[in-house]
């Protein structure tokens, strides 16, 4: 977690910075400005994003954003505002007056949201949602950090059901302050008529991230036709040139080498002040993913293990060092130094970065290849990578809870468990577990169901009509059990919608060749019963007392009679113990 300088004085770390970029405050507001010819792009940026929320809030900042900027309504203005992990950016592009309109009614706005609209845009904010799709890497976040901070991304904005205008008015005005902002201007000078004024606060630090990965480098299983991989990463220039190289690396291999894939590319991109996100992706046919995932692997083997050609290196350097011959150097900087300066990163001049650049060596990029690869995590379209020494991402949870029994009326093999601690769903291939106590949220529905999501991402659904026994006294365990703050009211379902057990398929109508299979199979497994132990043990022992009066009574009359009788009895009982193993029966039925 980095802690922040809330300071006047907080922007004396710019000072190394003058001559390329001029620095104020606007109403509280630490304001860095260069000229660039033509409109002018102002950004104002807050400290705030979707990490910062819970999973029964999350969207709070985006309706935020939405809120702040309805007023503007059909503006010819170019603008529009953006929701990121850890910022909100609030940006335009225009004449000198159109700028001060946009920011001063963004301001405005914040100071009063206008709460008549949100309704509508919660609305708006689901439908946007729906739009959006979920693509190859949405679900990284979640494997990654669970359901809390950085790991929300992956999840549906569940407080665009639920959130009361109060809740809203609250997180605009501790979190949208003057004291968690930056504004931005390709000027030479602030516009006139600035009116910024927002509410005193304090600058917030970056959320401390979660780990839902017991071991890494781990892997998952995604869908068919893409491969994705992600790490974290020490923020540092040798980093973001290993991946100029490791995306350059991943191209010539997969596509334009083995032809496996269409689109190879690798990403660095920053998540707090210390620690960056590398991401890399390639897809693939069905036929050629597994030596899409050997390829991937065999890059980053070659990477890790410091082949790395001094081409590869200068190739990657270059490009890097050629936004620094961009006109207007100053203005194209703004962005990334106001960020910087909102997150607590280091401010290092372009004559800086330039240094640390062509510093940067192979053993450096071999060191950040090692520190990527161990703490990485590879979404695969095949059945795994356990051969790459990869550990499979856990997708049970070490243990269950105790509590009454639910069989699922779908099939024997799947058990809901209701206890006082938590809810554990027994399934043949392990148990799912979510305990009151880590539960991120619980949605409701007025026909009884829940959904409970853990804070480690794991997730139980609770349906009524799909487990035996449910009854509204077992519903009523997990009401009690769960906060209050973790719970989110659903509206009621469709009849239609709401889930029934599916039909068992009916046994086929058996055949006389049927029978007969079944009748076999009895006589090849046999039976140990009870009377087969009995039958077999006098048949065992009858022979050594039969032998025993012969021996004794030889010289008798009658001994013959009594030798034919012993000897009838011992076959009856060894015909007896056979059927009874066969059948079950002393004689074998007709």
């Amino acid at each position: 977690m980095t802690t922040h300088d809330t300071s006047a004085t907080a922007l004396d770390v710019l000072g190394v910075l003058d001559g390329i970029v001029h620095h104020t405050t606007v109403h509280g507001i630490p304001t860095l400005f260069a000229p660039r010819p033509g409109e002018i792009t102002a950004g104002l940026v807050f400290r705030v994003g979707h990490a910062d929320e819970t999973l029964p809030t999350s969207g709070i900042t985006h309706l935020v954003e939405h809120l702040a900027l309805y007023r503007l309504g059909l503006s010819d203005l170019h603008y529009n505002g953006a929701t990121a992990s850890t910022y909100t950016l609030f940006h335009v592009t225009g004449d000198e007056d159109e700028v001060v309109t946009y920011l001063n009614s963004v301001c405005e706005a914040l100071r009063d949201l206008p709460m008549d609209r949100l309704e509508t845009e919660k609305e708006i904010l689901r439908t946007e949602a729906g739009s959006r799709g979920m693509g190859a890497l949405s679900q990284m976040p979640l494997w990654r950090y669970g359901a809390q901070g950085h790991g929300l991304s992956s999840y549906e904005e569940l407080g665009t059901r639920t959130l009361t205008p109060d809740q809203v008015r609250h997180w605009a005005g501790t979190r949208f302050t003057r004291d968690n902002a930056v504004l931005f201007l390709t000027a030479d000078r602030v516009p006139d008529g600035l009116d910024l004024t927002l509410p005193a606060g304090r600058r917030l630090p970056t959320p401390a991230a979660s780990s839902a990965l017991p071991v890494t480098p781990a892997y998952l299983r995604g869908e068919d036709g893409h491969l994705v991989f992600t790490s974290v990463l020490r923020r540092s220039t040798a980093a973001a040139v290993f991946a100029e190289v490791l995306g350059r690396a991943l191209f010539q291999d997969l596509r334009q080498k083995g032809g496996y894939s269409y689109s190879a590319e690798a990403d660095y991109s920053p998540r707090d002040a210390d620690v960056a996100t590398l991401t890399a992706y390639a897809d693939a046919l069905p036929q050629k993913q597994d030596a899409a995932v050997g390829g991937f692997v065999d890059v980053f083997a070659r990477l890790r293990a410091g082949r790395i050609e001094q081409a590869e290196l200068n190739s990657a350097r270059g490009k890097l060092l050629k936004r620094y011959d961009a006109p207007d150097l100053g203005a194209a900087l703004l962005p990334s130094y106001a960020l910087s300066l909102l997150i607590g990163h280091r401010i290092l001049t372009p004559e800086q970065h330039r240094a640390e650049l062509e510093a940067v060596g192979v053993a450096d990029l071999r060191d950040v290849a090692r520190e990527a690869w161990d703490g990485g995590l590879l979404q695969v379209p095949t059945r795994g990578a356990d051969w790459a020494g990869l550990t499979p991402a856990p997708r049970f949870s070490p243990s269950g809870v105790s509590g009454t029994l639910h069989p699922s009326l779908e099939g024997e093999d799947v058990t809901l468990i209701i206890g006082e601690a938590g809810v554990t769903l027994s399934t043949p291939g392990g148990l799912v577990t979510v305990r009151y106590d880590g539960c991120a949220a619980m949605t409701t529905r007025p026909d009884g169901a829940r959904s409970l999501t853990g804070l480690d991402g794991f997730r139980v659904d609770v349906e009524p009509t799909l487990f035996g026994d449910v009854t509204a006294e077992r519903i009523a365990v997990l009401d009690k059990a769960v906060p209050a703050a973790a719970v989110v009211p659903l509206p009621a379902r469709p009849a239609e919608e709401i889930p029934q057990p599916r039909e068992r398929p009916a046994p086929a109508p058996r055949t006389p060749a049927d029978e007969s299979k079944r009748a076999e199979g009895r006589r090849t497994a046999g039976r140990v019963t009870g009377h087969f132990v009995f039958v077999t043990a006098l048949a065992t022992l009858w022979p050594v007392l039969l032998v025993t009066l012969l021996v004794n009574g030889i010289h008798e009359r009658g001994i013959g009679i009594a030798a034919l009788a012993g000897f009838a009895l011992e076959f009856w009982l060894l015909h007896a113990a056979r059927n009874l193993y066969r059948t079950g029966q002393p004689t074998t039925p007709r």
